[in-house]
């Protein structure tokens, strides 16, 4: 079997983070940094992650949070 079969079929392994990383990661995204440069710069495999993440953290933080979103996506 060639390297690039075997390297295909060996399972992937998921990262885990912790939930200080993911809220600093959120932060950057809510500083303004775009969810691209985010998500290079801390080498995670898509800017999507963020979504997900920020998503949990407003529903998590209740209706404040989501007024705060709001504004800050105002200004």
């Amino acid at each position: 079997m060639s390297k690039k079969v075997e390297k295909r079929n060996a399972k992937r392994t998921r990262r885990s983070f912790t939930e200080e990383f993911k809220k600093e990661a959120v932060a950057l995204l809510l500083d303004g940094h775009s969810a691209s440069s985010v998500a290079e710069r801390l080498g995670l495999s898509s800017p999507n992650v963020l979504y997900r993440w920020k998503q949990a953290q407003l529903e998590e933080s209740g209706p404040i949070a989501s007024t705060l979103e709001a504004r800050v996506h105002e200004l």
